[in-house]
């Protein structure tokens, strides 16, 4: 069933602001592969809401269970292969707006995009490794400390 012009002539929406907001500040962070994964946030502020316009209930149930489906995956992943907690109980920005585009570049690097990054990159994230590792043999320290 196609939709009425009335419903075909819709104003931005907040997620359209949203993706346009995330995108030009991945631009800005790196310019090639922000511009390619901001222009992926765009096209699918565009599609949801069409969908949002064709089927505004089921579409926000689908949403709503693909939300909190995702959630619970990332917290049973992080647990099970990372042995601790998602970056968003460390800091909230990380979580959702660098995190996306630090997935978006592995997999880039993946498909061979900058290597010279990717060093670079791998390099920072060997560090905040250390420093993990480092505060939790503090902790563990301390409290074996606590317990004589």
């Amino acid at each position: 069933m196609p939709l009425d012009l009335e419903k075909q002539l819709t104003f931005p929406t907040a997620g359209l602001f949203a993706a346009l907001t995330w995108g030009g500040l991945y631009v800005l962070l790196e310019p090639v592969a922000g511009t390619l994964l901001g222009l992926i946030c765009v096209a699918a502020a565009g599609f949801t809401n069409q969908l949002r316009l064709q089927d505004p209930s089921g579409t926000n149930k689908a949403a709503i269970v693909v939300h909190v489906v995702c959630w619970l995956l990332q917290f049973l992943g992080h647990g099970t292969f990372e042995g601790r907690a998602p970056a968003l109980l460390d800091s909230l920005f990380q979580a959702i707006f660098l995190a996306p585009l630090f997935v978006w570049l592995e997999l880039l690097f993946m498909l061979g995009y900058r290597p010279s990054l990717k060093a670079r990159v791998d390099k920072a994230v060997e560090v905040e490794i250390a420093k993990y590792r480092a505060r939790k043999a503090e902790k563990k320290a301390g409290k074996a400390e606590k317990a004589l």
